[in-house]
């Protein structure tokens, strides 16, 4: 099996936002939004010293939230680099008081717990004046970044890029930047976010994973090769760390989202956005626990499967190659008849010249009674109230 189909088979990650800005508390673009000047935003960085478990604490965080890889920041658009660039740059936490490599920190908390690390890294930039002035040594710089993070860190999971969009008509030497990548780490993902507008757009022939930023997924083109599809979200309206951001997404449509993805062959990438001493805010750890509640319900099938290209009444049909799964979405809570109403036609009918044998609902281990390829959709018992639920079963 590739390295592109072990990928698929994650599932879910976790997207990590953290820098000086985590200190600020107001969001990963609070440099270019707020009315804080350059200097005194880049003086966030002596303030910046995460606790010397942040790394262990997030990794914990993400494995109780189902996620199997997290997608860490090692340098977002601030141009502040979370790992040692021996010398690159002077704007690196080695050159401030944390005086250490984070990214190695949390490479080892991953390994340690079976969490594949993935890299974030920015391709804009605001700190580095070839940026603006002279782009082919602004891409040199860029290219020996990336081969430092490649060659100093152990195998990883692969490389999320961010922000060509911002400078679409520029050389950016993707071909040397990609073939550096697979010299060093070759079954590493390489992906390239193409933001908000261009939704699922490959971009380049080295791609391996395409991007859905908050956007519902699709499936996507792998007439040239086998391609994977990612769609990050996040929990509020920040990436970054926002101490005022209160505007949360209800864990039932965060599940809806997950269920999305995997139908159409996707991961799903939830974000967190750390606070400034590494910790995951109470709140955030408190919905990624309530989805990894839900998966573990569920007994943990969102790994590995993907859509069945089976049509369905009322669900979406998945298979992880040898049972199916109907997935059933805004299932209500049965309390009393004045409360919740089901009617007979309210069901699942799986459109298959096969039969449906041997369904049950993952949540509760009850029949889901199948006749004629087709079972009643039962509600929640009084008490539970999960949102999504999953029927397995058997075509023969």
């Amino acid at each position: 099996m590739g390295y592109i189909e072990n990928f698929e088979k994650l599932g879910m990650g976790m997207f990590v936002h953290f820098g000086i800005y985590s200190v600020f508390g107001k969001g990963e673009w609070a440099r270019s939004f707020s009315d804080i000047e350059k200097e005194d935003y880049e003086k966030l960085a002596y303030k910046f010293n995460p606790a010397k478990n942040w790394a262990d604490n997030l990794v914990a965080t993400a494995k109780r939230a189902g996620a199997k890889y997290i997608t860490l920041t090692t340098r977002h658009h601030d141009g502040f680099s979370l790992f040692d660039t021996k010398g690159l740059s002077d704007f690196d936490v080695l050159h401030y008081p944390c005086g250490r490599d984070l990214v190695a920190e949390f490479t080892d908390a991953c390994n340690k717990s079976g969490i594949v690390p993935f890299f974030y890294h920015t391709l804009l930039d605001w700190h580095n004046p070839d940026y603006y002035s002279d782009f082919s040594a602004y891409v040199d710089y860029l290219i020996k970044s990336v081969e430092m993070l490649c060659v100093n860190y152990g195998k990883i999971g692969g490389l999320w890029f961010d922000g060509m969009w911002d400078k679409p008509d520029e050389d950016w030497q993707e071909d040397r930047l990609y073939a550096t990548i697979r010299k060093y780490q070759p079954e590493a993902m390489i992906i390239n976010n193409t933001g908000l507008s261009e939704l699922g757009k490959v971009g380049h022939p080295e791609i391996d994973s395409v991007t859905f930023e908050r956007g519902k997924p699709a499936f996507v083109d792998c007439s040239d090769k086998h391609r994977a599809g990612e769609m990050c979200q996040i929990l509020n309206d920040h990436w970054g760390y926002a101490a005022n951001d209160c505007n949360y997404k209800s864990v039932g449509e965060l599940i809806e989202n997950l269920v999305d993805c995997r139908y159409y062959n996707c991961n799903f990438l939830l974000n967190v956005g750390l606070v400034g001493n590494g910790s995951v805010k109470a709140l955030d750890k408190a919905v990624l626990a309530e989805i990894g509640k839900w998966i573990k319900i569920n007994k943990n099938f969102i790994y590995g499967c993907k859509s069945a290209g089976i049509e369905a009444e009322n669900a979406d049909i998945l298979t992880d190659g040898k049972y199916y799964y109907a997935v059933v979405k805004k299932v209500p809570m049965n309390a009393s008849p004045n409360v919740t109403h089901i009617s007979e036609t309210d069901g699942v009918t799986v459109k298959s010249d096969k039969k449906v044998e041997n369904a049950v609902w993952l949540d509760s281990g009850e029949s889901a009674n199948a006749e004629n390829n087709r079972f009643k959709i039962l509600p929640f018992r009084y008490g539970t109230s999960l949102a999504v639920r999953v029927a397995k079963f058997e075509l023969k």
